[in-house]
């Protein structure tokens, strides 16, 4: 079974990490955290969650994922808390951010399993929406989403024991917020479990088009069939693309990167690759011609932009995430011909969002 720790002392967990020991240092609006600073709540929040009827009949590993979530929820707030003009004390952001540091230390730091790793990432990502959700302009897609990423029913106790590990006024009304959102991802089935779709595509169009509703079936009418590889430089991608369409016409943006004479540190010219791969792909969608697109793709808004283009030509569009341990990932970038410096491969770790499964007709992910 995985485990971050098996000391959870405070004073051993201060010890063993640096993030944190730095909680200490993070103050927080006294209105909405009368406790104190971020290490003081986060210490109240796991002790909330171990009390909690629900998490004590978890599993052993849901336990320990949900009680990595806990610790991790409110990671950086020591990089976003600022001062609004009012004086009050804010850390906009801390989740998306804090999400994106969690996946660097479960990753890099502190190896664990691929999909416990991305359901902890995803608690940290989305622990404040069960209090949030019902004030969202479309409750229902904002709850049937974060039912495809993470275990709701998870999400929902992180939130509740965020809600009981603090000193405020409000906290029945936090607490009220979250029984809704339980009723509504209930109402949705999507209660511990993602909504289910009739087909993939019904899955897509709902994500893809905003005024579609779930229950709707669209028509499969497809032209080519596009393979997006994503993943990291070093992860096996052009590995994989031989062993599974060695027969398929291939945009890599790494050969045209070469035949140009184009550096991948050179962020202009990277562009100019960008625009003449594009060129290509809209030639073979013209035809009708499979093809596969080999490149990072390692953010959500770059996936976005090609599925795009490639919808816009009726494209079954199939992404496939490759990923192998970090340590291998640096073996492997050494023994490539493109090989990327070791810092950029660093910077682009800190920033890779892994794919979402609706991002795509169909998502794969294939882990070492």
């Amino acid at each position: 079974m995985w485990t971050l720790t098996t000391d959870k002392d405070w004073a051993s967990l201060s010890e063993q990490f640096d993030w944190v020991r730095e909680m200490e240092d993070v103050p927080q609006d006294p209105v909405h955290h009368a406790e104190g600073n971020v290490a003081i709540h986060t210490r109240m929040v796991l002790e909330a969650l171990q009390q909690l009827e629900a998490y004590k009949n978890l599993t052993a590993q849901e336990q320990e994922l949900l009680w990595a979530g806990a610790l991790l929820h409110d990671v950086e707030k020591r990089s976003t808390t600022g001062h609004e003009a009012d004086g009050s004390i804010t850390s906009r952001g801390h989740s998306k951010k804090g999400a994106l540091t969690a996946r660097q230390i479960l990753y890099r730091q502190q190896p664990t399993p691929f999909f416990l790793r991305e359901q902890i990432v995803q608690l940290v990502r989305y622990h404040g929406m069960p209090i949030w959700a019902i004030e969202r302009r479309d409750p229902t897609r904002m709850i049937i989403e974060t039912s495809e990423m993470v275990d709701t029913k998870l999400l929902s106790l992180l939130a509740r024991a965020d809600a009981l590990g603090r000193t405020c006024s409000d906290q029945k009304e936090l607490l009220y917020r979250i029984d809704l959102f339980e009723a509504l991802c209930q109402e949705q089935d999507c209660w511990g479990q993602p909504r289910a779709f009739h087909t993939p595509h019904a899955r897509f169009h709902y994500f893809y088009k905003e005024d579609s509703a779930p229950g709707f079936v669209p028509f499969d009418e497809f032209g080519a069939t596009v393979v997006m590889m994503c993943g990291l430089p070093g992860a096996g991608k052009d590995t994989y693309v031989q062993q599974y369409y060695k027969d398929w016409p291939v945009i890599n943006l790494d050969e045209i990167r070469r035949k140009n004479k184009i550096a991948p540190t050179d962020k202009s010219g990277n562009g100019t690759v960008v625009q003449l791969a594009k060129e290509r792909a809209r030639e073979y969608l013209r035809r009708k011609q499979h093809f596969v697109w080999n490149a990072t793709n390692i953010t959500r808004q770059m996936r976005a932009q090609l599925v795009e283009l490639f919808v816009t030509y009726k494209a079954y569009v199939k992404m496939v995430y490759i990923e192998v341990p970090y340590a291998r990932l640096h073996v492997q970038n050494k023994a490539r011909e493109a090989m990327v410096p070791k810092n950029a491969v660093d910077k682009l770790t800190s920033k890779l969002e892994v794919p979402a499964p609706w991002e795509a007709h169909e998502v794969s992910y294939e882990v070492s």
